[in-house]
């Protein structure tokens, strides 16, 4: 398996950004950042007060999420950072995956809250969200924070001249 928790031939393997990461780290990097404008387009609908579409939007970006979170990072997490936690968090290859995925996770359990809570009658009353905005900002700026730590630790695997002393 690749760093990307992807089997395959050499295609799969060969990246298309001009780095050392395997294509599909490169599409995963490509999608997570078109996901992060995606969610700001939807949070400017919901400022325009087209609040079915704003919620289409959001709802269709938090689920397509979870699966490139399900299907390519935890496998690649697995492999890769997981079994040398916490002997090697010291140093950044380790500290920034973890840290990224630390924090992603929770982001996305927020996320996919808000979608019970605000979007569907599924939970109870009392689950329910009442303060829309600061939940829903406050899930955007954590997911933008998300995205750079991404970035951060993409740069760190795959293009590792940017690091050398």
């Amino acid at each position: 398996m690749d760093r990307c928790g992807v089997r395959g031939n050499n295609l799969l393997r060969e990246g298309f950004l001009g780095t050392a990461a395997p294509r599909a780290a490169d599409l995963v990097l490509l999608l997570e950042i078109a996901m992060g404008v995606g969610l700001l387009l939807g949070a400017r609908l919901a400022r325009k007060g087209r609040f079915r579409q704003h919620a289409w939007c959001q709802s269709v970006i938090v689920l397509l999420n979870f699966a490139v979170i399900a299907v390519m990072m935890v496998p690649s997490f697995r492999v890769h950072v997981f079994p040398r936690i916490p002997a090697k968090l010291g140093k950044a290859y380790y500290a920034l995956a973890t840290a990224h995925a630390a924090l992603g996770s929770v982001t996305e359990i927020v996320g996919l809250y808000i979608l019970l809570a605000a979007g569907t009658s599924v939970l109870p009353e009392q689950f329910r969200i009442t303060k829309y905005k600061m939940w829903m900002r406050s899930v955007l700026v954590l997911w933008w924070l998300v995205l750079l730590l991404g970035l951060a630790t993409y740069s760190r695997w795959y293009v590792p001249h940017l690091f050398r002393k």
